[in-house]
């Protein structure tokens, strides 16, 4: 032999080929892990039940999710379609923008007035007889230029009206039941 011997094991009173039981320091180890985890889960309990009396749930962190704020005019755009209130909202545009698409002579002189949704019609009031005579003619280009604005359909139809003539009051001259002129002729 050559002097050395094999390692033999020491012999601590351990069953060969089972792991070693946990002295002190593993012990303590051990139930400090423990002891962590069940502060967590407590502390995971507590802070959700916290926050459902506070009726906030979780909050929004570094990432954005569904309950960040938004720009105006994303939610604008996202009200106007899960409402439908696209077509009504560009035509209110329209209203807006009327000397830009009839022209700024035309636009002295005729004013839209209200639009109907559900028939697609454009109501246009103008100043005088003529000028509604002169739009009646423009009708069929200017609903094609609206389309071709808005969208192919919008706009269906275009009712031109005159001046309003002023409202009929009961005064001294008026007789009583009386119609008006036009109950004179006929």
């Amino acid at each position: 032999m050559s002097g050395q011997e094999p390692a033999r094991e020491k012999d601590s009173g351990q069953i060969p080929g089972k792991a070693p039981e946990p002295s002190g320091v593993d012990l303590a180890r051990v139930a400090l892990r423990a002891a962590r985890e069940q502060a967590r889960a407590r502390g995971d309990v507590a802070q959700q039940k916290k926050q459902a009396r506070r009726g906030g749930g979780l909050r929004s962190g570094a990432r954005a999710d569904g309950r960040d704020p938004m720009a105006l005019g994303s939610a604008i755009s996202r009200l106007l379609t899960e409402r439908g209130w696209e077509t009504p909202a560009a035509v209110g545009g329209v209203m807006g923008r009327w000397p830009e698409i009839v022209g700024a002579d035309v636009a002295k002189h005729c004013v839209p007035e209200k639009y109907d949704e559900d028939e697609r019609v454009l109501v246009v009031r103008c100043d005088s007889t003529a000028w509604a005579t002169n739009l009646r003619l423009l009708a069929p280009t200017l609903v094609a230029r609206l389309n071709e604005d808005l969208g192919h359909g919008a706009v269906k139809l275009i009712k031109v009206y005159g001046p309003s003539a002023p409202v009929r009051r009961y005064g001294p001259l008026r007789a009583p039941g009386s119609t008006g002129p036009g109950d004179t002729y006929g």
